[in-house]
């Protein structure tokens, strides 16, 4: 190997200088990141304490205007309650339409009781129009009367307005008895005003709306004495507002006087203008957000409903005013912030220049070390895996061998350094390297979630060559890839096909021999010989429906068809009675099937099959033998097979009888005993496979009588004893 000069060598970029810097890198991303996060936080906090002083002004605010209105409806309510005015109104109510009131004594008292009440609840306004000229009406702008039921004045106040407009389609809406509130709107002298009522009932007449006898009207200009309770007291922000609107159609109102100078009912918004605090704060009833004024300037707002009348109290302050102070200090903590990350990551890399020239000596001399520990450690595996009999190999995906021990090496015919770096397809051909590389990338593309779980991936593969037949069984193990090594798999091959052939054979043995003992139970009772087949069929049917495991499987097929080993020491003549046997019969015949799990005891099955032959006469509900197990005590394929049993045995012609039930009666007696003598599930499994899985069709043949002959060779029926479920 050619050795290049020094100075020729390329040098690689130091990997560990570029996750340094791309570690500051991403200090410095993080400690910007989390200085903005903290910037923010400050920002949402102070937005927080402005939505807190905001809602406190609000909430103030709405408190004294909900106060303000039931001051109103307070003075009315003292002329309703005065027991005066409730007599006259209740005279006039019995001296009926006709009467003259002015004749009455009170009308005079209650016209000076109006006008007293009104001048001081200030429910009064001077006349509009000329004072000497008698053909113009003069108009009256705020006043308070008396009325009938029907809105008829019977006392009034000089300066009351006639009842007409919108002050008699309000009396005319506001229901009988219950009082009402006129809102807003422009009167006669284009100012805004309201109007109060509230209904007069007899002296002690019930509250009903039958017994009201009159109303007492109160109509008022809204002016300072309303405005007034917008401002705060104390309040300190200039760009601070409060003001009342209300909805009207698809409009917003504005019901008092603006900063911005306009007057009451003035101004009108569509309420979909977009951004517009007046329609947020109504549609949110009181939310807080960044929205725009009925100027277009961006505030702060929130707002509450009034309880005593359909407004919204909306304030608000600009943002510039309000965040101003918040931003300016906010903004310096950022730069701060920001120089002190710069300065610290200066500090770190003028450290980590200086202490990586300290440490580079420490560094190689530990790496030499590692280096040679690596090696022997190296020398050590491939002793361990150049002993071990079965080819060890690691590939890569597209095939290339990165390692092979001893074995892989003679079985290829070549020597280990010549195997690395060639392909499975150059070394074992291109039929098995194919099969082995489409499993190796399928390991691969779940690599990760192997090595995780810990998982190998055995598989059994079949190739056919000149000299035969082959099993071969490869373990596969995800390797990670690095610097110098691509992700590999690393892979264990063995040919088990002298194994197999075996294991085949031995199986093949088995099962002749469990057919054979079958067949001495059928030479005995013609009528069962094929019952035990029959009911490994159904039983193994059962079972797949059941969602078993292939091992259970097998295990359920050889006990069904081992189960009735023991008849082989019962009397023939018992077994081929017509007639029915007697108890000790009976009892001799289960004891002997039970003894029959004893014949198998030193037989090496796979499975549990003598213990499941044991307790196939066991009961769900605990009657059943040898020790009267129940539901869970008893093994699954135990309760399968006795269901099985019990079904080819009562659809199947016995010696006793000609012709067994039919499948419906043989299932409806199954379900009658279900969780007493047979298992649920398994009795569910059965009706499943006989419904769905065309189970009555495969075993219509149970219903066929067989051919069979007598003891002396004549052809006969003979008889049988009892039923024994499954005889």
């Amino acid at each position: 190997m050619v050795e290049m000069p020094e100075d020729d060598v390329p040098r690689g970029v130091n990997k560990k200088v570029v996750l340094a810097g791309l570690a500051l890198a991403v200090i410095a991303v993080l400690g910007i990141f989390f200085v903005f996060r903290f910037v923010e936080t400050e920002r949402q906090r102070e937005m927080q304490d402005w939505q807190i002083r905001l809602g406190i002004v609000a909430d103030s605010r709405a408190g004294a205007i909900n106060d303000w209105i039931e001051d109103q409806f307070g003075v009315v309510r003292s002329l309703v309650e005065n027991a005066s005015l409730q007599l006259y109104v209740t005279e006039l109510s019995l001296l009926g339409d006709d009467a003259d009131r002015d004749e009455l004594g009170e009308a005079g008292y209650l016209r000076n009781l109006l006008i007293a009440t009104a001048e001081r609840a200030e429910f009064t306004e001077p006349l509009t129009g000329p004072e000497l000229n008698a053909n113009v009406e003069r108009v009256g702008l705020a006043g308070m009367a008396l009325l009938d039921p029907n809105g008829k004045v019977l006392v009034a106040t000089p300066t009351m307005p006639p009842i007409v407009g919108p002050i008699k389609e309000f009396l005319q809406s506001t229901p009988r008895g219950e009082r009402g509130l006129l809102d807003m709107y422009l009167g006669n002298s284009d100012q805004p005003t309201m109007g109060f009522v509230m209904p007069v009932f007899g002296i002690q007449a019930d509250a009903g709306a039958s017994d009201v006898l009159g109303m007492v009207i109160g109509i008022k200009i809204v002016g300072d004495e309303l405005y007034d309770l917008l401002e705060q007291p104390g309040e300190i922000e200039e760009t601070g507002e409060t003001y009342i609107v209300r909805t009207n159609g698809p409009n917003v109102e504005f019901l008092t006087p603006l900063k911005d100078g306009t007057e009451p009912l003035r101004r009108v918004m569509a309420i979909d203008t977009p951004d517009l605090a007046s329609s947020f704060v109504i549609e949110t009833a009181g939310g807080f957000g960044m929205k725009v004024d009925y100027n277009n300037d961006e505030v702060l707002a929130t707002g509450r409903t009034l309880s005593a009348a359909p407004w919204v109290v909306v304030r608000k302050v600009t943002t510039a005013e309000a965040l101003s102070a918040a931003e300016s200090r906010l903004t310096t903590m950022l730069v701060v912030f920001i120089l002190v990350i710069i300065v610290t990551l200066v500090i770190i890399v003028a450290v980590w220049r200086h202490g990586t020239s300290m440490r580079a000596a420490a560094s190689a001399e530990r790496f030499r070390v590692a280096a040679e520990r690596f090696q022997n450690l190296g020398k050590f595996l491939r002793v361990v895996t150049d002993s071990q009999p079965t080819e060890m190999i690691a590939v890569t995906a597209e095939g290339q061998y990165t390692f092979a021990n001893k074995t892989a090496a003679d079985n290829a015919g070549m020597d280990v350094d010549a195997i690395l770096n060639t392909t499975m397809a150059n070394v074992m051909g291109p039929v098995r390297a194919k099969t082995f590389e489409r499993a190796n990338k399928e390991i691969l593309a779940r690599s990760e979630e192997i090595i995780e779980n810990q998982e190998r991936i055995t598989n059994i593969h079949e190739f056919d060559d000149e000299k035969g037949h082959h099993l071969i069984r490869t373990t596969h193990y995800p390797l990670r890839g690095d610097r110098d090594h691509p992700p590999a798999v690393l892979m264990m091959i063995d040919d088990i096909t002298e194994l197999m052939q075996e294991r085949e054979h031995r199986e093949r043995v088995f099962r002749e021999l469990v057919e054979t003992l079958v067949d001495v139970v059928g030479q005995r009772d013609p009528y069962c010989a094929h019952h035990a087949s029959r009911v490994g069929e159904v039983a193994t049917a059962m079972a797949k429906e059941m969602e078993l495991g292939a091992k259970d499987i097998r295990t359920i097929d050889i006990a069904a068809q081992l189960m009735n080993l023991g008849k082989t020491r019962v009397r023939g003549s018992w077994l081929r009675r017509e007639g029915p046997l007697t108890p000790e019969e009976i009892e001799r015949v289960r004891t002997e099937i039970e003894k029959g799990a004893d014949m198998l005891s030193h037989v090496e099955f796979d499975g549990p099959v003598v213990e499941i032959i044991r307790q196939v006469q066991e009961h769900a509900d605990g009657t059943g033998r040898p020790k009267g197990l129940k539901a869970d005590e008893i093994d699954l394929a135990a309760r399968i097979i006795t269901v099985a049993n019990v079904f080819v045995a009562m659809v199947s012609p016995r010696s006793y009888r000609k012709q067994g039930k039919s499948f419906d009666d043989a299932t409806i007696e199954l379900m009658q005993e279900r969780d007493k003598r047979y298992d649920r599930r398994a009795v569910s499994a059965l009706l499943h496979v006989l419904d769905n899985r065309d189970g009555r069709t495969k075993w219509a043949n149970f219903a066929e009588a067989p051919a069979r002959e007598t003891d002396d060779g004549r052809d006969g029926s003979g008889g049988a004893g009892q039923d024994l479920k499954g005889r």
